[in-house]
């Protein structure tokens, strides 16, 4: 089967490499034949030569050549099944569970996957994986109603986390950006868009103008972190939404004492639930699916996809990459 791997920072290359043995399956385990998937923030690090604890790397810690590596968002048809809830033929969208989704079949676990509205074009369904993982984020932050909240980060999650807490009874949206996301704002229920860095913003906000929640939807580096703490209002909650870079993070103890604040963060539960909800919430506002996804590759320019990516512009939303 083809795959695409990471030869280098910045470069794939197609291989063919030996296809999954369908009878190997283990309980619970999928076989998926890839027609979509999305380009998440936390494979950009990947791309560009970080280290990241995946199997295929040969001290456990490190860049991989591992086929389909670097993407986990994914959209396919089962070829074969070891979980109850599958069988072959369906059509399923969800998570490649070893993040190795650039290839032409995939092993992933069946409890991260879930059917979805097949009229969705397969690259318009990969938004169900990163809008599942927000609505179970927010879902954390329990009642938001009423309250003004501020999302760090507009790019294709934070965008995401504006509309849900919106939709979910937030009296007023802030999002900040320092590209212009203007012209999606009303789109994703942002009321107020700040094209600026964080750290900026938040310096120039009165007392009567703190939220009471901040999402650090930015997730890739420390600096980021500081200003949702300086931004929010006492006895506020911060939830700092994705995968870190850094094992240990800087953190102002001062300030999240003095403030009596909460630090929520943590990774998607319940998947197969939540990517249900994803549907039922894109079903219920079906203007994000003409929004969301932006830019559709052909897997055979992944590379190209990936580049994109890694540099946010006005107008650039999710990327996805055509597998059919």
């Amino acid at each position: 089967m083809w795959a695409q791997t990471l030869s280098g920072p910045f470069r794939f290359e197609q291989v063919e490499v030996a296809a999954p043995d369908a009878a190997a399956l283990s309980p619970g385990h999928v076989l998926l034949a890839t027609r979509a998937g999305a380009i998440c923030g936390s494979d950009l690090p990947n791309f560009r030569g970080g280290l990241w604890p995946h199997p295929a790397a040969e001290d456990g810690w490190g860049a991989t050549r591992a086929p389909g590596f670097p993407m986990h968002e994914i959209v396919g048809e089962v070829v074969a099944s070891r979980h109850p809830e599958h069988s072959p033929g369906d059509l399923v969208v969800g998570w490649a569970s070893m993040f190795d989704g650039i290839a032409e079949l995939v092993v992933t676990d069946g409890e991260g996957l879930a059917r979805y509205d097949t009229a969705l074009p397969a690259t318009t369904a990969v938004m169900l994986q990163p809008l599942a993982c927000v609505l179970y984020a927010v879902e954390q932050l329990g009642d938001v109603s009423g309250q003004a909240v501020a999302v760090i980060g507009q790019g294709p999650i934070g965008l995401l986390f504006s509309s849900v807490l919106k939709t979910r009874g937030a009296a007023r949206v802030t999002g900040v950006d320092p590209v212009d996301r203007g012209d999606v704002a009303s789109v994703f229920g942002v009321d107020e868009t700040v094209t600026a860095r964080a750290e900026r913003w938040a310096g120039r906000l009165s007392d009567a103008d703190r939220p009471s929640v901040v999402v650090e939807a930015v997730g890739h580096q420390v600096s980021t972190l500081q200003p949702a703490l300086d931004a929010v209002a006492p006895g506020g909650e911060v939830f700092y939404f994705g995968v870190p870079d850094d094992p240990v993070y800087p953190f102002d103890m001062m300030t999240f004492l003095r403030k009596n604040l909460t630090l929520r963060s943590g990774v998607t539960l319940e998947r197969r639930r939540v990517l249900t909800d994803a549907g039922a919430y894109l079903a219920a506002h079906p203007g994000l699916r003409e929004a969301y996804v932006s830019h559709v590759h052909p897997v055979a320019d992944v590379q190209a996809a990936f580049t994109a990516a890694i540099s946010p512009r006005p107008g650039q939303l999710k990327i996805a990459v055509d597998m059919a």
